[in-house]
Formats: structure tokens, sequence, C-alpha cells
């Protein structure tokens, strides 16, 4: 599948901002099933951030604007040609041990009821268990925009029963280490049948198999992620794969608008 991408972040100030720093995980890396047509990220007052990657092998763009501005706009678009492996990711650049991702993060740090949740996932191998762990997070878990926050950790998220793509991904973690299964979270594009463009990112899990590999686990929708899926960045948790992060100074009377409009292209187009 060809999908195109949009997403545009803008920041506004009610007084003018003297100094901007940003971390943006915004570029996809290519992978057996993700091929990237082209991709370019643009920010005002910023016209060569700096590339690198971090430590979990995502494409980072440092951006710094040192001059005096009341508006911030980040733009992040282009064109990626996707196939469904099953949810199996193969072939990403830099790899790390798997095992780094059962360290434990303050937002995906497990109780006894996650604990509990984890071990009532039953399958006759580490697969089977994945899917049943994915059914038994989002049968406990109702998905509700605005119930959860930024900053709402697994364990909070599953004792209100109620949450975002993000918790539903936490949660999904936070069980899987405690099985011994190495999993990370990852942010993304997803394309929907749906005539109105999306809103925001979407986010979901992988888990480490040691016949497959990195498997993807999108809980929120009870599925492995397919040709519709565009995957961004990954880390422990949602705060090491965020799209964008980073400080200013000055600049009081912040808003923030985030438009993202994902869609499938012709092969001619």
């Amino acid at each position: 599948m060809l999908i195109s991408v949009r997403h545009v972040t803008r920041y506004v100030y009610a007084e003018p901002v003297s100094y901007t720093v940003q971390s943006l995980r915004l570029t996809p890396a290519p992978f057996k099933g993700q091929r990237i047509t082209d991709w370019q990220v643009q920010v005002t007052g910023c016209p060569r951030p700096l590339e690198f990657r971090d430590g979990f092998g995502n494409v980072v763009q440092l951006v710094t604007v040192s001059v005096r501005h009341s508006e911030l706009v980040i733009e992040a678009a282009g064109t990626v040609e996707t196939e469904d492996c099953n949810g199996i990711v193969d072939g990403l650049t830099k790899p790390i041990p798997p095992r780094v991702f059962l360290k434990e993060t303050p937002q995906t740090r497990p109780d006894a009821a996650i604990r509990a949740l984890a071990q009532s996932a039953a399958g006759t191998d580490a697969l089977g268990r994945l899917h049943a762990l994915v059914a038994a997070v989002r049968d406990r878990v109702e998905y509700v925009p605005g119930a959860t926050g930024t900053h709402t950790g697994a364990a909070e998220a599953l004792g209100d029963g109620k949450g975002v793509c993000q918790d539903h991904a936490h949660i999904f973690i936070s069980a899987a280490r405690t099985l011994g299964i190495p999993a990370r979270y990852v942010t993304g594009y997803l394309f929907l049948d749906d005539p109105d463009p999306a809103s925001a990112n979407h986010a979901w899990a992988e888990a480490f198999v040691d016949a497959l590999g990195w498997v993807g686990f999108d809980v929120a929708n009870r599925v492995c992620p397919t040709d519709r899926y565009v995957r961004l960045a990954c880390g422990l948790d949602a705060g090491y794969a965020a799209p964008i992060v980073g400080s200013r100074r000055g600049g009081a009377g912040e808003s923030l608008n985030v438009s993202v409009a994902v869609q499938q292209q012709s092969a001619q187009q």
C-alpha cells in the first residue's frame, strides 16, 4: 500500500520566544515491509536540523531556533510504501539487544493487577500468550479519548478501566515484561477508511518472540500491524519515542494545534 502522511504541529505564543530547542522523532525508518519513497521534515527558523540516530535506532532531528519568534511550525510529510508482514518487524538498522526492553520505567511499572493480568493470558507458546494478552488488556480497558493524560502510568490506566492507545500499549508492555518477554513502545500512523483525516499519531507495542523476532501488537484495535501502518519510532515507553520533545525560553501563553492527514495513494501518483 502507498500511504501519504502530512503531520503539522503549530505552536503559537502570546509573548515571543527567544530560544527553542526540539528533538524530533518524525522520520520513519525503512525495514522489510516499509519503504520510504520520499520524506521531509521542515521547521520554521531552522533550515538544516542536525540529524542522528538515538540509542534505539530512531532517526532524530535536533532543532534549535535562536531568533525571537511568536510561532513555531513543524511539518513532517512524505510517502511510504508498506507491505503486510503479519506484524513482524525485520530489517531495522542498528538493532540493540532485546533484553534492553525488559527495563522497567515509571509509566510501565507493574502492580499486582498487571502481574495477575499477565498470568491470566494463556497460550501454547509465547506468541499465543501475547495474542491472549492483547485480548485481556483490551477487554479490561475501554477506549475513551481524553480519559488519561500524557503521564498516566500503566497501573493507573488499568485501575481506571479506560484510556487510549498509549495506555493500551503501556499496560501490554508492562505485563509482557513481567513474563520475561522484551517489549517496546511504538509510535506511527494508521490509515483508516474514513473521510475525515486522523487527528493524531497512533501508538502500539512490539514484543520479542524468539522464533520470529520483533512482532507488533496494536492492542487498541486487537490486531497486529498491517500494511495500513507507518512505523515511526520506538522506545521503552511513550516518553522515549515521543515525536516531539523540547523546551523554550520565554513565550508565555502557548497554544498548540496538531493536524495529521493519512491517505492512500494510487501507484500512478
